[in-house]
């Protein structure tokens, strides 16, 4: 089993994408993570993959509107754009926490549609505003429509309040069906910590950690060939406390330094 690390381009990608590339290449990601490049930068974001040997994961999270025959038309002509670029796969911001299961449970069914055409997966983000915005909600989709997560378990800490200690049955459900890491670490009254490494935040850093070590255990005995890990910490405001000149370089480090920990844990 292969961990590949991807390199995200939100709040860190303020240049060309040749530029962009070199510098996670350098940095020692395998690949990034972005939305679908706009059409004059197309060739120049594939040439720019080929060109530093990086694979791609697409995501998508434009799909915002209400109307649910709208939000159903667009959502599929976005994940179907995406797959058309072959990615590694497609972390998806599916749905809204508003809209009823059995609608959410359409979209779920149209990406599992088009990752069948396509033979290009497409996991789904545990992210605040969609249908997994909590562990116990999620659950329910977990037992009835099986998508596979893109885990991102920050989210959930700040939903739930907590580092859900009660909430273990859900979470382990989760983590067996996670096939993509967001590495951010979030705490009981926020999404993102403003720095891993302090001690306040070690019980934080502690229960993301033990999270993702069950999920890098899960892949190996089930002979799964890749783990995507994105770090995944960003800009303000999810990053508190820094001076916006200084925020891109302090979002860049720490998103390096999550890289080198876990390849440090997992090597």
């Amino acid at each position: 089993m292969e961990i590949v690390y991807i390199c995200t381009t939100w709040g860190q990608k303020f240049e060309g994408w040749d530029a962009f590339c070199r510098k996670a290449k350098q940095a020692g990601y395998d690949g990034i993570e972005t939305s679908f490049p706009p059409a004059e930068e197309k060739q120049e974001f594939l040439d720019s993959l080929k060109k530093y040997h990086l694979a791609f994961i697409g995501q998508h999270w434009e799909t915002t509107t209400i109307d649910f025959d709208a939000h159903k038309s667009e959502y599929a002509d976005r994940i179907r754009s995406l797959t058309s670029l072959k990615p590694l796969s497609v972390n998806s911001h599916t749905g809204k926490d508003h809209f009823s299961f059995e609608q959410n449970s359409v979209l779920l069914r149209i990406a599992s549609e088009i990752s069948g055409e396509t033979g290009v997966p497409v996991y789904h983000e545990t992210h605040r505003g969609r249908f997994a915005f909590a562990a116990h909600i999620t659950r329910t989709y977990l037992e009835n429509s099986h998508p596979e997560l893109t885990l991102d378990v920050s989210h959930w800490c700040s939903v739930a309040e907590s580092l859900l200690e009660d909430q273990i049955q859900s979470l382990n459900m989760a983590l067996d069906h996670t096939r993509h890491i967001h590495a951010r670490i979030g705490f009981e009254q926020g999404p993102q910590v403003c720095d891993f490494t302090l001690p306040q935040y070690q019980p934080a850093l502690q229960f993301h950690l033990k999270c993702w070590d069950k999920v890098v255990l899960n892949h190996k005995q089930s002979s799964r060939l890749t783990l995507p890990i994105t770090p995944e910490f960003g800009p303000p405001p999810y990053m508190q406390g820094i001076l916006q000149g200084a925020a891109a370089d302090k979002q860049w480090k720490m998103n390096v330094d999550m890289m080198k920990m876990l390849k440090d844990r997992y090597s």
